[in-house]
């Protein structure tokens, strides 16, 4: 009952003063509706989402419309040359300010054989019993229970379905009491974001009018290792190199050939030992060039409170690449990560040959001082000095015979990083927001390691960005068994809850 009082007490102050709903009514407010979004949650996760079969999308993106335009709000997909994006929007009576946020609805592909359940697609409630394996557990229990590390277990429950049900849960429970933002709300839904979002750049460029806000929040990533209310300021971009060297034109017996046609396993590991030293930096000159962390900004990476033995003993590895002193500071510089390497056969299929060819699979984490163009020049650089002639396509007979090293290198670019400013506008109101709804400040992360699809925005639009990730680190995200902690569930309708009652009018300053 007093719990109840409090609630309302909480409510009719906000009517009038949106940022007065405090702690303990947000998270009542969580408690009478998590339940009602976790059945969003396993409606949402049971419908297969790989972008490699727009079949599969195109369930997602009627779903999609069907759950906003039963909640009042206007839905339109925007059309490209491939998987529409849909934009959906809520206006806001006397709001002058517009908060456009990002999820994305597409998940990784699955191994079925290497998950510990059925299917990938059918969630199940887990709890980890004393040996510390994960055992299926009733979803009933949560009616007179709950647990908060119990997780349930499903292809894109964190990555991102999750979040997109904390969303829609989050605006039921404040509807259910009249409760509006005081801005509008615009929300894009990227349905191809794990393949690198292709052709999303140009649709922010086509549909730019139809996309203008003041301010972007994208709900997607994990938290802290910490499980700390997080916001993330910024993140790294990607782009994608392929190597492939030649030897014979087919694979030769090696002992017949052995010591006489180059091995093209061998020519591209020296070649890709070439461009880094022991410590793992990046030998090519100019790499990190413009990188030059200042003391204030190390006081900032400081402040996160990573706990670098943990780090170190959870990934099993005893030395770190030397890039940066801490983690946070090595993810301040571009990367230069082989993903992939193939060549002939190993394993039960292994055969005494000298291969034809040889690939290996680089991608490039970008930051926000580094050029994806200027990067790419400077490593075809570096691979001319090593002695190998460059080409775009498989090497005719004559160039076989006219140059004895030879690669073929295929480069692309996905998207930029981009970067806010913690102590902008933006971050300020965040922080408030998030204080409001745990009664402390979150953890700041400068720029996240991973990518994400932003920058278009940023760029095109003009506006500051931010992630608030909710969801735990350890979510196995693009991985099998990929899960969410019940705990960040609720946590994550509770953080939004705060953003959509966060005041924007007198608080963020007009443009």
């Amino acid at each position: 009952m007093k719990k109840l009082l409090l609630l309302a007490v909480s409510l009719i102050c906000f009517q009038s003063f949106a940022q007065e709903l405090k702690k303990a009514a947000l998270e009542d407010l969580t408690e009478q509706n998590w339940q009602h979004g976790l059945s969003l949650l396993q409606e949402i996760v049971s419908m297969p989402n790989d972008a490699f079969y727009p079949e599969q999308i195109e369930r997602n993106i009627a779903w999609s419309e069907k759950q906003f335009g039963e909640r009042g709000w206007t839905t339109e997909r925007l059309a490209t040359d491939g998987i529409p994006l849909l934009l959906v929007g809520k206006r806001s009576p006397g709001a002058t300010k517009t908060i456009l946020f990002y999820f994305h609805m597409d998940g990784q592909a699955v191994d079925r054989s290497k998950w510990n359940q059925e299917d990938p697609y059918s969630p199940v409630l887990k709890s980890q019993n004393a040996h510390g394996d994960w055992e299926i557990i009733p979803t009933s229990k949560l009616q007179h229970e709950y647990d908060p590390n119990w997780r349930i277990f499903a292809r894109s429950t964190s990555d991102d379905k999750g979040p997109v049900a904390m969303f829609l849960t989050a605006w039921d429970g404040l509807a259910k009491e009249n409760i509006a933002p005081d801005y509008n709300v615009k929300i894009i839904l990227d349905f191809e974001e794990e393949q690198g979002s292709p052709k999303l750049p140009g649709a922010v460029l086509t549909y730019k009018e139809k996309l203008a806000a003041d301010m972007m929040l994208i709900l997607d990533g994990p938290r802290h290792t910490s499980n700390e209310p997080t916001l993330s300021f910024g993140a790294r971009g990607i782009s994608d190199l392929t190597l492939t060297t030649y030897g014979p034109k087919f694979p030769q017996h090696s002992g017949h050939y052995g010591n006489y046609a180059p091995n093209p396993a061998l020519l591209l590991s020296q070649l890709l030992a070439s461009m880094k030293d022991e410590n793992g930096r990046v030998l090519i000159p100019g790499y990190y060039d413009g990188i030059e962390l200042t003391a204030e900004e190390k006081e900032i990476l400081s402040k996160v409170p990573d706990d670098e033995e943990a780090i170190q003993k959870k990934l099993g590895i005893g030395r770190t690449d030397n890039v940066g002193q801490t983690y946070q500071e090595s993810i301040q510089y571009p990367s230069l990560n082989i993903r992939g390497l193939a060549s002939a056969w190993v394993g039960n299929e292994a055969r005494t040959i000298v291969p034809a060819t040889a690939v290996a699979e680089i991608d490039i984490r970008l930051v926000p001082e580094s050029d994806p163009e200027r990067l790419f020049g400077l490593i075809k650089k570096h691979i001319e000095e090593q002695g190998f002639h460059i080409v775009t396509k498989d090497p005719s007979d004559e160039e076989r015979m006219n140059y004895p090293k030879i690669v073929k290198v295929d480069f692309s670019i996905s998207y930029q990083a981009f970067r806010t400013p913690l102590d902008s506008e933006a971050g300020q109101w965040l922080r408030a927001s998030l204080n409001r709804a745990f009664g402390k400040d979150p953890v700041q992360i400068r720029i996240s390691g991973g990518s994400i699809p932003i920058s278009p925005f940023v760029d095109a639009l003009g506006i500051p960005a931010v992630t608030i990730p909710t969801v735990n680190a350890d979510n196995n995200q693009h991985s099998p068994n990929e899960n969410i902690r019940l705990g960040n569930y609720k946590e994550g309708i509770t953080t939004i809850m705060a953003i959509l009652t966060e005041k924007t009018i007198d608080t963020l300053p007009k443009k």
